[in-house]
């Protein structure tokens, strides 16, 4: 059962109605609105709870009130800008809907601007053409800025990545980065990124399974990962460095996670007690496999994650993972592309927003 939604007062209602109004440009940057007087009959509620609502606009910077003259549009309130999404993974790789939906929310709460929504791209073959297309349609609808997360596991990724930035860069366009950047680990690109540290997040979950007592963990990442995983990486291979010292480098593993041959050889030769995967699809397709090869999590090998996606605590062993806290992260997508706008001159800036550890029984150390 639906939970059932908070009732709206009479003055959030008038509230959110005239901020709607704005944002929409029914009323225009300087425009005076109706009078108290008018919106009183026009919403059939008291004057006072009128005022209370455009008291609670002039707060949130949307309108001006000047004594004896009435209330006015502040220029700043209008919707002035248009922001393209180029996310080729959107629907694929979950983190990418939260974060989306905190830019959205966003957009209700500052009316600052507006969301132009490209399609999802299915079909891997071609992913890297059709992101390239999408850029071209983005950068000729002239849109104020774009949120661009940048293609992984496509054959010349770094290329089409490269290019696609240049062609907004080009164009006057600016970029942020959602979750990983366009160069390799640990260089750095010059535009905006928002994420979470991903190499402290790797040395946090490696050390919650050093912690459970593993000898032996194995880092599983599948080929043409992202940035963000080699990032992950050097943050696990830092944990177990500084607590072992008979750790090579054969245990980070590029593998196709659903391949039974291949899983069992990993097993057959690192003998692992603890495997930590790139991010939750990864372990959450790495289960899949361990429980065909008669292998148990975790009685047998403890199973980490990283991303904590919806379906986390559905698996057939819940899976303790790393937080993001996505729709936060999308939230200040859009506070950082306006700062970007307005001070196109400050230096680029890794926005890195703080992660949790989550704890479930694929650790072997939920209680």
């Amino acid at each position: 059962m639906a939970p059932k939604k908070k009732a709206t007062s009479k003055h959030q209602e008038i509230y959110q109605t005239l901020k709607e109004a704005i944002a929409s440009g029914q009323y225009k940057s300087g425009q005076r609105l109706p009078s108290e007087a008018h919106l009183s009959k026009t919403f059939g509620a008291s004057r006072m709870t009128v005022n209370r609502a455009l008291r609670e606009l002039q707060l949130a910077g949307i309108i001006n009130r000047r004594a004896g003259s009435g209330s006015y549009v502040r220029p700043e309130s209008v919707s002035s800008y248009t922001f393209g999404l180029l996310i080729p993974e959107l629907g694929q790789t979950e983190i990418f809907e939260p974060i989306c939906r905190g830019m959205a929310r966003a957009q209700e709460t500052d009316g600052h601007h507006a969301l132009l929504w490209g399609k999802s791209l299915p079909d891997a073959e071609h992913k890297a053409s059709q992101s390239a297309e999408l850029c071209q349609q983005l950068v000729a609808k002239k849109v104020s800025g774009v949120f661009f997360a940048p293609l992984e596991l496509t054959p010349g990724k770094d290329a089409v990545n490269q290019s696609i930035v240049e062609a907004f860069r080009n164009a006057g366009i600016p970029v942020v980065l959602l979750d990983r950047d366009i160069v390799a680990y640990p260089a750095r690109s010059g535009y905006d990124l928002i994420g979470i540290d991903n190499r402290r997040a790797g040395y946090a979950i490696t050390s919650h399974l050093l912690d459970a007592g593993c000898k032996r963990i194995a880092f599983v990442a599948r080929p043409g990962s992202a940035p963000t995983v080699d990032a992950r990486i050097a943050g696990y291979r830092e944990a177990m460095l500084n607590t072992l010292t008979d750790w090579t480098p054969d245990f980070v593993c590029r593998i196709d996670p659903l391949s039974k041959d291949v899983v069992r050889k990993l097993i057959d030769s690192l003998k692992p007690d603890g495997i930590i995967c790139a991010n939750d699809f990864t372990a959450a397709n790495l289960m899949k496999t361990l429980s065909e090869l008669k292998v148990a999590v975790p009685q047998q090998i403890r199973l980490c994650g990283i991303d904590d996606v919806k379906y986390a605590s559905l698996l057939a062993v819940p899976l303790t993972t790393v937080h993001q806290p996505c729709e936060k992260m999308g939230a200040e997508a859009i506070a950082v592309m306006i700062q970007r706008i307005r001070n196109p001159d400050i230096p680029a800036r890794d926005i890195l927003l703080d992660f949790h550890l989550v704890v479930r029984e694929s650790s072997g150390t939920k209680k």
